[in-house]
């Protein structure tokens, strides 16, 4: 007899098959449906467009009581993502009390992908990402450019095969501070390019709902004791 929760992912990968988001793709690597894995491009019209991240989600028996863990295996170069765990800072991942049942694994990958073109600069878990942002966003869009715009390989080698391997065909590369750090030295003096921000969404429900996070003023830095 099939649990509560495999139920309600069976039915939650149905919508995501059937409303295929452009630039998101994800299915189950588990039999009981609790582990999955994601692969997200980011939105058009942003700096993110053509870069991709896989991800792997963890569910529990007990979801949608409570939310999955979500972890970035290649680890973007963002405020909101831990750059050691590649947990997103995510208020209703993070938090039990802020989780609503309404959510689905549609909104949390859509909720992801805004989120890279959208970064919240209250309470950064990447320090040095948000650092740069706030300083000079046109050096931080150099650094994406250079940093995921190529051929990337995945942090994680695990054996473990998905279902579907054919959708998982791109490599993915992670990058580790030192590359940051070397990416960034070599392109500070660079030409500056024009910054496109990425518009909302334009559906209400999902604004209502699901995508929380808002425009924070840029140049805050004393809020993070930043220097």
């Amino acid at each position: 007899m099939y649990s509560r929760a495999y139920i309600l992912l069976q039915r939650e990968f149905q919508e995501l098959k059937k409303n295929n988001y452009e630039g998101i793709t994800g299915f189950p690597v588990s039999e009981d449906m609790m582990q999955w894995e994601v692969d997200i491009e980011g939105l058009q019209n942003t700096v993110w467009h053509g870069s991709f991240f896989q991800l792997r989600i963890n569910f529990t028996s007990e979801y949608n009581f409570v939310p999955p863990v979500v972890k970035f295996r290649t680890i973007p170069f963002h405020p909101n993502v831990d750059p050691h765990t590649g947990r997103p800072c995510i208020d209703f991942l993070d938090n039990t009390h802020k989780w609503n049942r309404t959510y689905t694994l549609s909104s949390i990958l859509l909720t992801l992908q805004v989120m890279l073109s959208n970064p919240v600069l209250e309470n950064p878990v990447n320090l040095e990402a948000a650092h740069i942002l706030i300083k000079d966003e046109t050096l931080y869009r150099q650094i994406i450019l250079r940093l995921f715009h190529q051929p990337l390989q995945s942090k994680d080698d695990s054996s473990e095969s998905p279902k579907e391997p054919d959708k998982f065909n791109r490599s993915i590369k992670s990058v580790s501070f030192n590359d940051y750090y070397k990416t960034w030295s070599g392109i500070a003096t660079s030409k500056a390019t024009e910054y496109y921000r990425t518009p909302l969404l334009e559906d209400p429900d999902f604004t209502g709902e699901y995508y929380k996070w808002k425009k924070n003023e840029l140049r805050r830095p004393k809020e993070w004791g930043l220097k």
